[in-house]
């Protein structure tokens, strides 16, 4: 029986510092890291041979981490977590909304992103886990025009395909699970980030305008998140 291969991460950062305390720590816990000192430098070979998983500051010269999403973007939900300025909410808030699916404020614990990182890792394991289990074992989730494939990570409205990050597609599960029922924050953060990782409300919030805004890209009437003030959100069926 084949060994399973180690997880690649790459790391995008213009302190080499920084790169290489978190290669040390992250080939200590079991991952192979590949080290970019520049978005310039990564763009190529991480959309001509993506890792599992990128981890990236912001500010960087040459290309900085933004662009480096956006192109991605364009290309692949390659898992990708930011490293930002403690002081740069707005960064914070527009990496989510370029399609981040997490982000961890500078200075930060190495041990914390080993954690965020290995919870991304696993979240985008569960389509391929029940996947190899055999189609028997999911269901579609089907909510008037939103159809959901968990095994398959595939998304459509009115038939229109609709692409989604990890953490946006949990986020929308959790909330299509039960139409007309009212998510909580934490509930949503409970059904997006585990292992008792915690992230603001702001996060939430950033996460959800992006669907909205993917949606209505394939349907421009999309109405079918509401905000509930004081309370969270909830999915109607249309």
């Amino acid at each position: 029986m084949t060994a399973p291969s180690a997880p690649s991460v790459a790391l995008v950062d213009d302190d080499r510092n920084i790169l290489q305390s978190l290669s040390i720590a992250l080939n200590a816990e079991g991952f192979v890291t590949r080290l970019y000192p520049d978005g310039h430098s990564a763009l190529k070979a991480l959309i001509d041979n993506p890792p599992d998983l990128v981890v990236c500051d912001i500010k960087m010269p040459n290309m900085d981490g933004m662009e480096l999403l956006r192109r991605i973007r364009a290309k692949s939900m390659l898992p990708f977590i930011f490293l930002t300025s403690k002081a740069d909410e707005a960064d914070e808030a527009l990496g989510l909304t370029l399609g981040a699916d997490d982000y961890i404020a500078k200075p930060f614990s190495q041990r914390l992103l080993i954690a965020r990182i290995r919870a991304l890792l696993r979240r985008t394991e569960i389509g391929r886990v029940i996947e190899d289990q055999g189609e028997e074992s999911y269901e579609t989730i089907a909510r008037g025009r939103l159809v959901m494939d968990p095994a398959r990570h595939m998304v459509t409205w009115d038939g229109a395909p609709v692409t989604l990050t990890v953490t946006e597609f949990l986020i929308l599960e959790a909330l299509a699970h039960r139409p007309g029922i009212v998510k909580t924050r934490n509930q949503l953060m409970d059904a997006a980030y585990q292992d008792d990782i915690y992230v603001d409300d702001r996060t939430i919030d950033s996460h959800i305008k992006r669907l909205r805004r993917k949606f209505r890209e394939a349907a421009p009437d999309f109405n079918a998140i509401d905000t509930l003030y004081g309370a969270g959100y909830r999915f109607t069926e249309e």
